[in-house]
């Protein structure tokens, strides 16, 4: 036998939050002061957006240096009000919380910044044409304690303006720390054609019947599911919140408030491990639970989904493992559930494909809490995605079977009818074969399927350390001992699989640490 192969990555599991280049933050500038030195087109982009939050901008250019642009703007934005000083623009914003009571606007005042213009300012911005000029901004500012940015000159910048998509209350601002600005341009159209312009009108009604609705519901279970349905209602159509609506809210506030806190289990398919995989159900799942009970084989990509504030509980099953008893798992979901909490009984797959869906779902019914499904990729359709390969080609196969290749006593099940499943037209995948892959093999064989039928391996398929081996049923066992039953492993038998034992060698892909192994 002729094989390569490479060791699995071991990767470790990420932090709740993982590392960020910067801290978002979204800051209130309505009726405070902002100092904007220079009149060019980018520093009046700048002032434009300050503006529209309310500031009061004091541009310091001379006249005779103010772009085209930024002169239309000052003449569009000027207070009604002669111009006023930075620090009346300080004063003119109440204290209190409430309204500021003046608006924002833009004041030109001719001359170049100089160091005493900071004196009550919330932040300061500038457009320098050399980094003498810059560092000298930078540094006046910080002396005066308030916040700077230099347009175009990180070095000179404590914060950076993102690419922003305006559904205001709703504002999504997407930064790649300066790496890559035409790139955050590109995510900010996607989002753009991901959220309904009517998205405003529902954030607005939100923001007025919030406390109204805090008054009748009291904080957890009862009030999250309102705002689920009240989400459920913003984006089932692009339109604004028609009239009466906020009434017919409120009355659902009140219909909940009335009845008892009761909870709920969703058995929810992770799929093979690629998070990108999910379904869309499956991440509203994840985004609304209060706890989830996780596999040992779902991705940490996939938890990472998940709403933070969930109780996350590893419930793993592996095999030859210590694992936590499924009775112990049925208990902790009904337990959970009776207590008023969303669970997610979060499976590798799809958790109906040997995910022992059906006794959690007999234990909830009889204890009367709802339960519901959410499907995902099975291994064995990741795997053929994988290899290019359609289980079903009606060439070679007229039929495909998913079979476990384990009992719960750790052998090959008693009851499996190998001579069915030793044609080699059918296609069959088992699960969970590894450790038992050489009975898999004699069973086959002794029951009439040809040596030379093709096979396949693939373990931890679409993860970064995925493997793949292909050759023939005789030497199924041998590669298995070499690749080894530490990742999980699928293994693939029959006819549909002839193109890719002949295949030649393929070399990594670039994003995984992958191999192909192949048997000559």
């Amino acid at each position: 036998m002729l094989a390569t192969f490479s060791q699995p990555n071991e990767r470790p599991r990420p932090e709740r939050v993982a590392p960020l280049a910067k801290l978002p933050v979204f800051w209130a500038l309505e009726g405070k002061t902002v100092i904007v030195a220079g009149g060019t087109d980018g520093a009046a982009w700048k002032a434009e957006l300050l503006a529209a939050c309310g500031a009061l901008v004091h541009v310091y250019c001379p006249e005779d240096e103010l772009s085209e642009v930024m002169a239309s703007l000052i003449d569009a934005h000027s207070p009604a009000d002669e111009p006023i000083s930075p620090l009346e623009g300080e004063m003119s914003g109440r204290t209190d919380g409430g309204s500021p009571t003046r608006t924002g606007g833009i004041v030109c005042h001719p001359h170049h910044w100089h160091a005493d213009i900071f004196k009550n300012a919330s932040l300061a911005l500038a457009d320098c044409e050399t980094d003498e000029e810059a560092e000298s901004f930078h540094t006046a500012a910080r002396a005066a304690g308030v916040p700077v940015n230099v347009i175009d000159k990180p070095a000179f910048c404590q914060f950076q303006f993102g690419s922003i998509v305006n559904r205001s209350p709703v504002i999504v601002s997407i930064s790649t720390d300066g790496a890559a600005p035409i790139l955050a341009q590109a995510i900010r159209r996607r989002i753009e054609t991901l959220l309904p312009q009517a998205l405003k009108g529902w954030a607005e009604l939100a923001r007025d019947i919030r406390e109204r609705v805090n008054e009748r519901l009291a904080p957890g279970p009862q009030r999250r599911t309102f705002w689920e349905r009240f989400v459920d209602h913003t984006f089932a159509s692009n339109q604004s919140p028609e009239e009466g609506v906020e009434r017919v809210l409120l009355t659902e506030a009140e219909s909940l408030s009335e009845a008892p806190a009761t909870g709920r289990v969703t058995l929810v398919g992770a799929g093979p491990g690629d998070a990108e995989l999910l379904t869309l159900k499956a991440v509203r799942a994840l985004q609304s639970a209060d706890v989830i009970l996780f596999d040992d084989l779902v991705s940490s990509e996939v938890l990472e989904l998940a709403r933070r504030e969930a109780k996350r509980m590893l419930v793993g099953k592996r095999g030859g493992r210590e694992s936590c008893k499924q009775d112990d798992i049925n208990a902790m979901m009904v337990n959970f559930a009776k207590a008023g909490k969303r669970v997610v009984r979060l499976k590798s797959g799809d958790p109906m494909i040997f995910g022992r869906a059906g006794e959690e779902i007999a234990r909830l019914q009889a204890e009367g809490i709802p339960v519901d499904v959410v499907p995902g990729i099975t291994a064995a359709s990741a795997m053929a995605s994988a290899l290019g390969i359609s289980l079903t080609h009606r060439d070679h196969a007229q039929s495909v079977r998913f079979v476990t290749g384990h009992s719960r006593h750790g052998d090959l099940p008693a009851n499996t009818n190998w001579a069915s499943l030793a044609d080699p037209t059918v296609t069959t995948v088992f699960y969970m074969g590894g450790r038992t892959a050489e009975k898999i093999s004699e069973a086959l064989g002794s029951h009439g399927m040809p040596p030379s039928t093709p096979a396949v391996i693939v373990t931890s398929v679409t993860r970064p350390n995925e493997r793949r081996w292909s050759g023939t049923l005789d030497d199924l066992a041998e590669a298995v001992a070499i690749i080894g039953v530490d990742e999980p492993i699928l293994i693939g038998i029959g006819n549909a699989f002839a193109a890719r034992a002949k295949a030649p060698v393929e070399k990594p892909l670039p994003h995984s640490e992958q191999q192909e192994i192949r048997v000559a």
